[in-house]
Parts: structure tokens; C-alpha cells; sequence
């Protein structure tokens, strides 16, 4: 088992993960505690000199195969995502689908990325030789969360075993069975050591898991919690990444393709029940195509249902979050054009208008189905108000003429040009954010070398006349070296 299996005499609680459709229980996990956590790492740490040692070409066959589990049996996965998160069936699938092209790149260009490469030496040291290459950093822990609980983990644990790395994994309590799942699958290609492993447990379980000697942590989850994981890291300079939360904007220009603008902000605010760090939720349409956008999206939205389109919210008390956020809206004086109902389980799909721009849905993270239109005069006023906020992770712009200048000018570490998210599922970028959304990178060349240490290397490979390296170097040969330095980069222009 790569679930971690603690000492009978260590099992002290249990916790139950709950369908949030319907509060059945679906599966029952121990609370890991801080010594089966630091247990779990030593583990880790035998298995990561092994792992490391297959190579690059070892690791990627078996990351192919692990892959090869995932995508055979698809179906029993998603089947367990749906039962712990609500999500439909279809957008399961289409969040593992996304996970396993990632396993793919990260395996096919680790060593691409990562294997030694040649440096110049520069004049001065022409007779060397120059390097760099990334090595592992050893063990890796992941937090992981509960919105996407296969595509987002695996973003940081995908890179960090195609570099190298043992990873020891801390699901969300909340969907621990995925998390679960997923390293047992692991498990049957790589069964010789624990190279993945998964504790389950709450906040204590995580900080346990940040205190326990990992050589780097990544994050994903709220601003707030990133902060208290960052501040218990220092203590033992422990290295972080940090995926927050956002409060992406979407920015629709007068030549924009309105359709098509008006189905990606209501695919970007509603899908997951709004439950996306990079879903749409603010709106600033040029004043030109203003009324036709509205229209578009109201009209598209009467379309989503709650519980067909999308399933309940996963986290109950996102739903006072959501609550509060159209409550403080309406008595400012914005208008719900459709939904504003939020109930025990499932929060209507809910357009804004009218919304001023210090109001919590427009500041805050609301992390639920609900948008804000705004009506701007021009793309500068767009671009001023989308980058009005602590957050800086995705950002979306519907343009024609002027779509790269717009996204060039946008503060995220991310932007979509006349599509939604579609730089989520291109395994090749960079995936992150700036400000309160977070630092550090995953997917990409730079989520590989994020779980990596480079390594230089200079060798000299023969000996010359002029030693600088040495206390017998003469008044001569610090003439020389000044003259051959002003030949080669004193001249002015």
C-alpha cells in the first residue's frame, strides 16, 4: 500500500469523506499523525536514491505506465472524483484527461529539460570546460486541494517524480480517496519502494508534513494558508511553492467575437460550481458590445442548471463565502440579472451588474457560480480595473486587433486569448501567479526545474601562462589581464 499504514497503536482517529450531493459516506481514512508523517518521509528518503537512480529513461517508462493505469481505468477514477467533489461525470473525465497529457510531457522532456548541458566558458577561461545539470532534490511534499483533486496535485507530483524526487502527498481532507487512488495506482508499476506515498489527515496533518525534513513543498489552496505554510518553512528554510487563490478577470474589446467571448465567461464562472483558482469572475466589457454581451450571457446562462451543468459546492462553508459576496452586492446597488439563490447544497449561477468595484465580489475571492459584468469606456479602463487587485494568477482577453498588446499589459502570471484556460491545458507553460496568487511554477520546462537543484560544473582542461587563481600571480600578469579586459569590453559607443 502507498497509503501510509500506521502502527495499530498509532491509529488514534479516523475521519469519513462525504459525497457533498448527499452527505453519504464514501470512504474512511486515518488521521495521520506528525510521527507517521515524519515515518512516511524517512520512507521517502530511502526510496528517492533508488528512484533517482533509474535515470531518466527508467522513470519516464514507468511514469508511461503509470499512465497507462490511469487512462484504462478512467472510468473508476472519475468515478470517485464525482463521489467526493459533486463534480459531473464529464468534467471528471475532462480534469484527468488533462492530468495524464501532463504525465506524458513531463516524462518525454525530463531529460530534455533537465540533463547536462554545455555553458561557454568565456574568454578569460577559454581553457575550460563548462556545464550545468539539475539533479533532484530528494523528497518533495505536496498539499494538495480538493477543486480539481487529480489535475492539480498532479501538476506538482507528475514534475517532481519525472526530476527525480520521492513525494509524499497530503490530499484534502476532503477528497483523500482521490489522492488515495492515485498512489495506488502509482504503486503498481513502481512496487519496489515507496516513491509516492499519501497521508491523510487535516491542518495538523500538513503542517506535519512541512516540519517533517521535506526538501520542498508545494501548495495549492487559499492565500491565508499558503502564508502559514510559508511561515512554518522559514523555521527550517525549507523551500516553497506556492499556488494561491485569484480573481481573474476576463476583458472583452470592441471587435471581440461576442459569442464566443459570452460562452467562455459563462463556461469560466460556472463550471465546478465556480470552484476554479483561475475561473472567471470578474467581467469588463468595452461599453461598444456591452449590451450585446449581457444579453448573450444571461441568455446562456438561463441555460445552466445547478446539479446537471454543475454539482453541489464541495466545501460547505464556501457557501456563507458566496453567500455574503451577493448580499453585499445587491445592497450596494448592483442587480442580479439571473440566479443570486444560494442554498444547502448548490448555488444558483449568478450574473452581476452594477457591482461597484470596492464590493467583497469584486475584491475577494468568492470561489462559487456567480460573475460581475462591468461596463468600461475603453481597453486602458479595462486593463486598470482587471489589474486592480492583490491576486495576479489567470486572466482571459476576447480581442481581435489588439488581443496580444491587451494580454501583454495584463498582471498574471497567465493569460487565454479568445478561449477559457486553454494555458491549463498546454503542458508546456508555465503554470502560476503573482501577488496574493502565489510564486514558484509548476507544469512545463519550469515546473520541472522547479523540483530540481542545478549543478555547475567547470573543469580546465589544460593549463595556460596567465594564472589568476594563484598567490603567485605577478604585477605583469595583472597588467596583462587589465589590458586584454580593456581590449575586450572597454571600447564606448
Amino acid at each position: 500500500m502507498t497509503a501510509v499504514e500506521p502502527k495499530p497503536s498509532a491509529v488514534r482517529d479516523t475521519f469519513d469523506s462525504l459525497d457533498p450531493a448527499t452527505d453519504e459516506v464514501v470512504g474512511t481514512y486515518p488521521v495521520h499523525t506528525a510521527e507517521d508523517v515524519q515515518a512516511a518521509v524517512a520512507r521517502a528518503r530511502q526510496a528517492a536514491g533508488w528512484w533517482a537512480g533509474l535515470g531518466f529513461e527508467g522513470r519516464a517508462e514507468r511514469l508511461r505506465r503509470w499512465n497507462g493505469v490511469i487512462t484504462h481505468r478512467m472510468a473508476e477514477l472519475c468515478a470517485v472524483v464525482s463521489r467526493e467533489t459533486g463534480k459531473p461525470a464529464g468534467d471528471a473525465q475532462l480534469e484527468v484527461v488533462l492530468a495524464v497529457e501532463h504525465i506524458h510531457w513531463a516524462a518525454r522532456n525530463a531529460r530534455k529539460v533537465l540533463g547536462r548541458k554545455r555553458r561557454p566558458a568565456g574568454l578569460l577561461l577559454s581553457n575550460h570546460t563548462a556545464s550545468v545539470e539539475y539533479q533532484p532534490l530528494g523528497v518533495v511534499g505536496v498539499i494538495g486541494p480538493w477543486n480539481y483533486p487529480v489535475y492539480t496535485p498532479l501538476g506538482s507530483i507528475t514534475y517532481a517524480l519525472a526530476a527525480g524526487n520521492a513525494v509524499v502527498f497530503k490530499p484534502s481532507e476532503y477528497t483523500p480517496g482521490v489522492g488515495t487512488w492515485l498512489a495506488d495506482a502509482f504503486a503498481e508499476v513502481v512496487p519496489e519502494y515507496p516513491v509516492l506515498q499519501v497521508i491523510t489527515g487535516f491542518g495538523a496533518t500538513g503542517a506535519a508534513l512541512v516540519g517533517a525534513g521535506v526538501d520542498k513543498v508545494a501548495f495549492t489552496g487559499s492565500t491565508a494558508t499558503g502564508k502559514k505554510i510559508m511561515a512554518a518553512a522559514a523555521e527550517t528554510l525549507t523551500p516553497v511553492v506556492i499556488e494561491a487563490g485569484g480573481k481573474d478577470p476576463l476583458i472583452v474589446d470592441a471587435d471581440a467575437d461576442v459569442d464566443a467571448a459570452a460562452d467562455a465567461a459563462v463556461w469560466g464562472a460556472f463550471s465546478n460550481s465556480g470552484q476554479t483558482c483561475i475561473g472567471v469572475e470578474r467581467v469588463y466589457v468595452h461599453e461598444q458590445v456591452y449590451d450585446r454581451f449581457v444579453d448573450k450571457v444571461v441568455e446562456l446562462t438561463r441555460r445552466v442548471t445547478p446539479g446537471e451543468q454543475y454539482g453541489p459546492m464541495t466545501m460547505p462553508a464556501q457557501l456563507d463565502v458566496v453567500r455574503r459576496h451577493i448580499a453585499d452586492a445587491l445592497a450596494r446597488g448592483g442587480r442580479a440579472l439571473t440566479g443570486g439563490g444560494v442554498g444547502d447544497r448548490f448555488v444558483e449561477p449568478t450574473v452581476l451588474v452594477d457591482v461597484p468595484e470596492d464590493a467583497a465580489a469584486v475584491r475577494e475571492e468568492t470561489f462559487g457560480p456567480t460573475m460581475t459584468i462591468a461596463k468600461v469606456r475603453d481597453m486602458d479602463e479595462a486593463i486598470d480595473k482587471a489589474n486592480a487587485t492583490a491576486y495576479g494568477l489567470g486572466s482571459t482577453v476576447f480581442a481581435r486587433r489588439n488581443a496580444t498588446r491587451l494580454a501583454e499589459r495584463l498582471k498574471a502570471g497567465m493569460i487565454s486569448i479568445n478561449a477559457p484556460f486553454s494555458f491549463a491545458g498546454t503542458a508546456a507553460l508555465p503554470f502560476g501567479g503573482v501577488g496574493d496568487s502565489g510564486f514558484g511554477r509548476i507544469h512545463g520546462p519550469e515546473g520541472l526545474r522547479e523540483f530540481a537543484r542545478p549543478k555547475a560544473v567547470a573543469r580546465q582542461r589544460f593549463t595556460v601562462p596567465l594564472k589568476l587563481t594563484t598567490f603567485g600571480r605577478t604585477g605583469k600578469t595583472d597588467d596583462l589581464v587589465r589590458k586584454l579586459v580593456t581590449g575586450l569590453y572597454g571600447r564606448r559607443r
